[in-house]
């Protein structure tokens, strides 16, 4: 897996890390048991601080889609769903377009609670 951040974009580094890391999930390019380079590797061939790769690693830890194990490094949990990946990455996108017209975590929970299928 290829790995590329862009200094310019105002999305942060290790969301960009991490937003990479879900879209080769979404995509089938890794796969359930696979190991992510390690944080230290990763850092220097991007020319980003090790700790901005941590805290890329860290959301996705948080997300469920990788386990952090020190000595074992970042492996792509079993419990990975393409379908999930995807509503993640949405609810992203969301979230960010109701922040940037201003909308609050109530106003987006609101909005979210009227929605109907």
């Amino acid at each position: 897996m290829l790995f590329t951040v862009d200094d310019a974009s105002p999305v942060a580094l290790a969301e960009q890390i991490a937003g990479q890391v879900r879209g080769a999930l979404a995509r089938g390019e890794i796969a359930a048991g696979e190991r992510l380079p390690p944080a230290r590797d990763l850092a220097a061939a991007l020319g980003v601080n090790m700790h901005t790769v941590l805290r890329a690693y860290a959301t996705l830890r948080d997300e469920g889609l990788i386990d952090l194990r020190r000595g074992r490094g970042a492996v792509v949990s079993g419990q990975v769903s393409a379908e999930r990946i995807r509503l993640t990455e949405l609810a992203r996108a969301f979230v960010a377009e109701a922040r940037r017209l201003g909308l609050g975590d109530d106003d987006i929970t609101a909005m979210l609670k009227e929605v109907r299928p």
